[in-house]
C-alpha cells in the first residue's frame, strides 16, 4: 500500500468513516456497511481509505488494526477484500481478532488479551474511509 496518496486526517474534507462506524442515509436512518458498494464498473473493487493518521492511545479499534497490520494488511476492510472472506475470527470474550491469514497463506495466531504494547501504539495507522 502506497501511503504517499493518503493525506492527514486533517487535511480531508468531506465525511470520513471508520470501518466499523455506523453510518446513516441522507435521511437520517443507519446504513448498514455492507449494504455500501465501491462505485465503478467491477464489483469486488478496491476501496481506498481517504485518510490516515497514527493512533495516539490504546483502544480495542486500535487493537484490532494492529493484528490486520502485523499480518500485513491495512484494516479489515483490506482483509476481507483480498481474502474474500465474509467474517474474521474474533474472541467471543473481547471481540479482538483471533486469527488472520497472511498474503502467502500462513496463519497469525493471537491471543485473548492485549497484544499491542504502549510503545507500539504510535505505528498503528487509522485509515478513514
Amino acid at each position: 500500500m502506497d501511503n504517499q496518496n493518503v493525506p492527514c486526517l486533517s487535511s480531508c474534507t468531506g465525511p470520513a468513516y471508520l470501518p466499523n462506524e455506523t453510518r446513516t442515509s441522507s435521511s437520517g436512518e443507519p446504513v448498514d456497511s455492507s449494504d455500501i458498494k465501491p462505485s465503478g464498473g467491477m464489483a469486488g473493487a478496491d476501496i481506498k481509505p481517504k485518510c490516515m493518521e497514527r493512533a495516539k492511545k490504546w483502544s480495542d479499534e486500535v487493537e484490532n488494526l494492529y493484528r490486520f497490520q502485523q499480518a500485513g494488511y491495512r484494516d479489515e476492510i483490506e482483509y476481507k477484500q483480498v481474502k474474500h472472506v465474509d467474517m474474521v475470527d474474533r474472541w467471543p470474550e473481547t471481540g479482538f481478532v483471533k486469527k488472520l491469514q497472511r498474503r502467502d497463506n500462513t496463519f497469525y495466531y493471537y491471543n485473548k488479551q492485549r497484544e499491542c504494547d504502549d510503545k507500539e501504539v504510535h505505528k498503528v495507522k487509522v485509515y478513514a474511509y
